[in-house]
C-alpha cells in the first residue's frame, strides 16, 4: 500500500518524511564531497543542516507522528508539515549561502509553522508509551526554541 495512511487509524505512514528525508540526506553527503575539495565557505555547514535537519529531523518526525499521533492527520495537514518542513529548510540553507538574511527569515518562520503542525498533531493522550510522547514533544519544542538562535546567528554573519 503506498501514500500517506498505514492500515492502523490514528497513523501517518512516513512514507513521504522517509522519502523527503532520506533525499536531504544523500544531496547533504553530495553537497560535502563537492563543497569540501572546492573549499566553499558555507559548504560544511550546508551538509550537516542538509543531512541532520532537513533529513534526519523528518525521518524521525514522520517515524513519530506514525506511532505517537492520537488520531490520523488528514493528507492536507501532512502535505502542509512536508511543504513548510522542506521549503524552510531550502530556505534557510539558500538564504545562508548567499547571505541574505530575510530569506533565512522566512525559511525559519517556515519551520516554526511545520514544528508548530507536528506539535499539534501529537496533541492529547497521543498514543505509545508517555514517556516517548513526551520525549518526541521536548524534542520538538528545542528544535523550535533553536530557530531564533539560528536566525540571530545567520543575521550576525551577514554583516
Amino acid at each position: 500500500m503506498t501514500g500517506l495512511h498505514s492500515g492502523r487509524a490514528g497513523s501517518v505512514r512516513p512514507d513521504l518524511f522517509r522519502i523527503l528525508g532520506v533525499a536531504w540526506v544523500v544531496s547533504g553527503g553530495l553537497v560535502a564531497a563537492a563543497t569540501g575539495p572546492l573549499r566553499l565557505e558555507h559548504g560544511s555547514w550546508a551538509a550537516a543542516y542538509q543531512v541532520l535537519v532537513a533529513g534526519v529531523a523528518q525521518n524521525a518526525f514522520g517515524a513519530a507522528q506514525s506511532a505517537l499521533a492520537p488520531q490520523r492527520p488528514t493528507s492536507r495537514i501532512v502535505a502542509a508539515e512536508l511543504a513548510a518542513w522542506n521549503v524552510g529548510s531550502a530556505a534557510v540553507i539558500g538564504g545562508t549561502v548567499v547571505r541574505t538574511p530575510l530569506i533565512v527569515d522566512a525559511g525559519g518562520l517556515l519551520l516554526v509553522v511545520a514544528l508548530a503542525l507536528l506539535i499539534r498533531t501529537v496533541r492529547g493522550k497521543g498514543e505509545g508509551p508517555q514517556w516517548a510522547l513526551w520525549t518526541y514533544r521536548i524534542l520538538l519544542v528545542v528544535i523550535l526554541i533553536s530557530i531564533p538562535i539560528g536566525l540571530t546567528l545567520a543575521h550576525l554573519r551577514a554583516t
